[in-house]
């Protein structure tokens, strides 16, 4: 059977990531091909309950490397148990966020040396690599402002501008260093102007 397509949609907060993925999800299946949804940290329910560690506010410091560990035990979970199955089967899989993530949020924005991140990559994911990263890219102030009309931000949505900064460099210097790989979609603009700019990358999927 063929293997199924991975793609990962990647980018700071308030980029629009989760309306995004659900447009690219429906152009998909109308295709008539079965997709899986993920996204990190969680995507099965061990892995949503290190999400609740990762990602909830408490008084106790969570050092750097302890929640690079705690991402990557969640992959681990997510990639054995709904990720390589799903792949094998032919399905498709669409994840809001993965491997990147660790790159930009605990590499860039924390600063861990990426040689310890990919040396993770290599234990826990093998050859395992999306076949496409969409890379929604948008101003920190913009990101920001829409994450924080939000409400109830977690632990993540709560850091400050320069972090954020530090991501956002962080995945453009991946997209630069990995073009076969990645999409970049400019998220600054309306609803419309990016789903536009999303419905051109799910039609590239589908070459003539």
């Amino acid at each position: 059977m063929k293997r199924g397509k991975f793609i990962t949609i990647e980018g700071i907060e308030g980029v629009g990531k989760s309306t995004h993925m659900d447009r690219l999800v429906k152009h998909i299946e109308a295709q008539g091909i079965t997709v899986r949804r993920a996204r990190e940290p969680g995507g099965t329910p061990t892995a949503e309950r290190i999400r609740e560690v990762v990602l909830g506010h408490t008084d106790e410091t969570i050092p750097p490397i302890a929640e690079l560990l705690l991402m990557f035990a969640a992959r681990s979970v997510l990639v054995e148990n709904l990720i390589r199955p799903a792949l094998n089967a032919g399905e498709w899989v669409v994840s809001d966020r993965f491997v990147d993530a660790s790159r930009a949020y605990q590499g860039g924005g924390r600063g861990v040396p990426m040689e310890r991140i990919d040396k993770l990559a290599d234990w826990v994911l093998g050859d395992l690599e999306p076949d496409l990263t969409i890379l929604l890219d948008a101003p920190v102030e913009t990101g920001m402002a829409r994450a924080g009309s939000r409400g109830n931000p977690d632990r993540l949505d709560s850091e400050h501008a320069a972090f954020y900064s530090r991501v956002r460099s962080a995945y453009r210097a991946l997209a630069d260093a990995n073009p076969e790989r990645f999409v970049v979609v400019d998220a600054s603009g309306s609803l419309e102007e990016v789903a536009a700019q999303i419905d051109t990358v799910g039609l590239s999927l589908f070459p003539d």
